[in-house]
């Protein structure tokens, strides 16, 4: 900056942009308001169907979005004018005081131009009037003077640079509309800049040659500043994605030493965690650098990097381990999945993985004991999981699909690929078990994301994710277009063999099917593909899935026959009926006939559920084994799961055995608050399943069935007594009376007399 700009600045054009900025940040926030509360609010609750219910909807979001944008951009330049205002003025104020005492010493300053100054005399004792006694000064005055000044001029320079610098990259993270990034000021902004550009530095270096201390401070930096978009693009950027790629593959290989040292290592797998998480900050930046970073990643891909480090791996084999932690560009993902599958599929041949086998070492992956990240299709698959509309965009459904999808040219040929044709194989360390297929989990991962608009962890009763009511469903007709193909292809005659060799995979199709419970309900009223009860089984969300009556018992025959997803998709059953028969309380024939609905159709499902289960518990280990007594009775014990259920905003968040967010199961509820027959479950320790289930395997096989039915049989009807007791004004007519049997009957009648048309048979190996 030069001298006389700062010494005679004017900054009323600067102070009127301020204030130009500040009204605009009120009215952004007005219409921001306006936009959330009155155009999406409305959005939220019309009943579109057609276009407007997909096409319109989204762009009234969109655009809510963006006046959100529009106020945090706005806000975020008002704070870095403002800030950089007041330090521009304390710079003026501090360089005339300097100039003030240094004539006390006959001392002054002269603009050279281009920032640069000369020291001078004020006024030369040669020249100073007769009579006039002019200040003396040393040199040490005249060095001391001339570095004041410099150091006022190099602080003004950096604080007026590094706004303009923040500023740039601020509007240049979208490229169309506005940047969600928030800056507090102008400090925060360069600060995260300046960091950013030394960690690049340390990230260039060979990692060979990176310290301890080094790798620690990267580490430390990326941690604090992992969520920051300005630091993620300017480290991304100035590191480069090759560059990137081959310092973590360096970092992380253990032939290096790293897997030798418990510090070492502990850095790595650090790493691994808040680079990933950086590098998908770094993609939500629609700059121009951002998009060629992402396009030459994409490329990189197939390529071998290059080094010595981790057998010389692909941009595949090292990137998917680092996406498996972050939020990334959906535009990003999708393009990276998509040359990765087509890379994986010209290479998928029996017995001759690219990924995993002899000569490949290289693990680059520190979560889990059952993966060692060779196969880049299992990081992949974790992406999408943390990803949910990345996810949904990746196995969207084809377009021209029917009104259910009853074909396999209905289904996307992603999602194809990876259920049905793919050769996954194990991958664990010595320490896992050599048998489990992480990648089936990884898939699992992905679909649970595309079908419920959660990450697959994400905890719905966080701060992080808070249940707004009427907002907690995130449930759309494109997540439901992913959802119908999943349901046909684990419901269709080769379900049963997928479900039984992808077991890894049988937890999360259970919460697939408890996320959609009341779809499966919508689909199973009626008379065959007729007559479906819109009243009883209202749609929560726009475009709602139709898996058409067979396609609904299919898919629920084929999770009744694994523990796991039984559980998970049997008692989001089970609260789904009770809050329908919260909805409709007795108080008209209308009303009742929708909770009689409800109980004969969730009795329905129960029934194949169970009927399945009891069928694959005998044929797995034959009625006279102890194993399958031990199966039927873990499968009963699913009830004990009310005292940790959690309900608000029209969904249930149901704890299955496991305390993470990943054990999760989040069900849609027919009432938006939990009600008295609701909460004859929730919140309530319920008796031991199948108690003394074990004793004697061969004498009490078939007094375990009997006991499972029977359980099954007995919640029913306590559904339907808590029903009459939380609606005391009900004449209990001899109709009504007759509940009881009718429900008994739905529940039973699915059974052995109706097996070979209510469903898939039983897995045979």
């Amino acid at each position: 900056m030069d001298l006389d700009s700062l010494r005679f600045a004017n900054f009323s054009d600067l102070d009127s942009a301020i204030t130009d900025w500040e009204q605009m940040v009120t009215k952004l926030k007005t219409l921001q308001n306006d936009a959330k509360k009155d155009l999406k609010a409305k959005s939220d609750k019309a009943n579109w169907a057609g276009d407007n219910a997909t096409i319109t909807r989204t762009f009234v979001d969109k655009t809510a979005g963006e006046f959100a944008d529009a106020h945090t951009q706005a806000e975020s330049i008002t704070n870095i004018l403002t800030d950089t205002r007041g330090e521009l003025v304390g710079y003026r104020t501090q360089l005339n005081d300097a100039i003030g005492r240094g004539a006390l010493k006959n001392l002054t300053v002269r603009d050279t131009g281009e920032g640069s100054f000369t020291v001078t005399m004020n006024i030369h004792p040669d020249r100073a009037a007769k009579g006039t006694t002019v200040p003396e000064h040393t040199q040490a005055d005249v060095d001391a003077f001339r570095d004041e000044i410099q150091a006022i001029l190099k602080n003004a320079t950096e604080s007026d640079t590094s706004a303009a610098k923040v500023l740039n990259l601020l509007v240049e993270q979208a490229a169309y509309g506005f940047s969600g990034a928030k800056v507090a000021d102008r400090d925060s902004g360069a600060k995260a800049v300046e960091e950013a550009e030394k960690m690049a530095k340390i990230a260039k270096k060979d990692p060979h040659d990176v310290t301890p201390t080094e790798l620690n401070t990267l580490n430390t930096t990326l941690a604090a500043y992992k969520d920051n978009p300005l630091f993620a693009e300017q480290f991304a950027t100035q590191v480069g994605p090759k560059k990137l790629l081959q310092f973590y593959a360096g970092i992380a290989d253990p032939y290096q030493g790293y897997g030798t040292d418990p510090k070492q290592f502990e850095q790595a797998k650090l790493l691994q965690k808040n680079l990933g998480i950086t590098l998908g900050t770094a993609t939500l930046s629609d700059s121009d650098k951002m998009q060629s970073w992402e396009s030459k990643m994409v490329k990189l891909g197939p390529d071998r990097l290059g080094i010595d480090d981790a057998n010389d791996p692909t941009g595949f084999g090292v990137m998917s381990n680092l996406m498996r932690f972050g939020d990334y560009d959906d535009q990003f993902l999708n393009d990276y999945g998509d040359k990765l599958i087509a890379y994986d599929k010209e290479r998928n041949i029996k017995g001759m993985s690219p990924w995993i086998n002899n000569w490949n070492q290289a693990d680059l992956n520190f979560y889990g004991k059952d993966d060692r990240g060779r196969d880049p299709m299992n990081g992949f698959m974790e992406a999408l999981g943390h990803n949910p509309d990345a996810a949904t965009q990746f196995f969207a459904q084809p377009e021209g699909a029917g009104a259910t999808v009853d074909k396999e040219s209905e289904v996307n040929e992603h999602l194809k690929y990876l259920t049905k044709d793919r050769i996954w194989l194990p991958d664990a360390t010595l320490d896992g078990n050599s048998k489990t297929i992480a990648g089936h989990d990884s898939l699992g991962h992905a679909l649970e994301a595309a079908t419920t608009g959660y990450a697959y962890d994400s905890d719905p009763m966080s701060g992080k994710d808070p249940m707004v009511p009427g907002n907690a469903d995130h449930r759309t007709a494109e997540t439901a277009g992913v959802m119908e193909q999943v349901a046909f292809l684990y419901g269709s005659e080769d379900g049963p063999k997928m479900l039984h060799e992808q077991s890894q995979l049988a937890d999360s199709l259970g919460k697939m099917g408890a996320a959609y419970i009341d779809d499966i309900d919508y689909s199973l009223s009626g008379v065959g593909d007729h007559a479906k009860d819109d009243g009883a089984f209202p749609a929560k969300y726009a475009g709602r899935a139709n898996f058409g009556e067979q396609g609904a018992i299919d898919f629920l025959s084929v999770l009744g026959q694994d523990e796991k997803s039984h559980a998970g998709v049997t008692t989001a059953q089970h609260l789904y009926t009770l809050s329908a028969l919260d909805a409709h309380p007795a108080t008209s024939e209308v009303e009742i006939d929708r909770a009689k609905a409800a109980l004969m159709t969730g009795a329905e499902a129960r029934g194949i559920l169970d009927h399945s289960r009891v069928q694959q518990a005998e044929t797995t280990y034959t009625a006279e084994s102890e194993e399958a007594n031990k199966s039927l009775a873990r499968s009963g014990d699913w009830i004990e799961l009310g005292t940790g259920v959690v309900v608000g905003g029209g969904i249930a968040a149901i704890p299955l055995p496991g305390s993470t967010p990943a054990a999760l199961v989040v069900a849609p509820l027919a009432a938006e608050t939990a009600g008295d027959v609701l909460n004859t479950f929730v919140g309530h320790q319920v008796e031991k399943g199948l108690d003394g289930a074990e004793k004697d395997p061969t004498e009490q096989a078939q007094l375990t069935s009997r006991r499972f039915y029977q359980k099954g049989a007995n919640e029913l009807g306590g559904a339907y007594n808590a029903y009459l007791e939380s609606n005391p004004q009900w004449d209990r007519s001899s109709e009504s009376k007759n509940w009881a049997r009718e429900i008994e009957f739905s529940y039973l009648g699915t059974g052995a007399g109706q097996d070979d048309y209510r469903g898939r048979a039983p897995y045979k190996d």
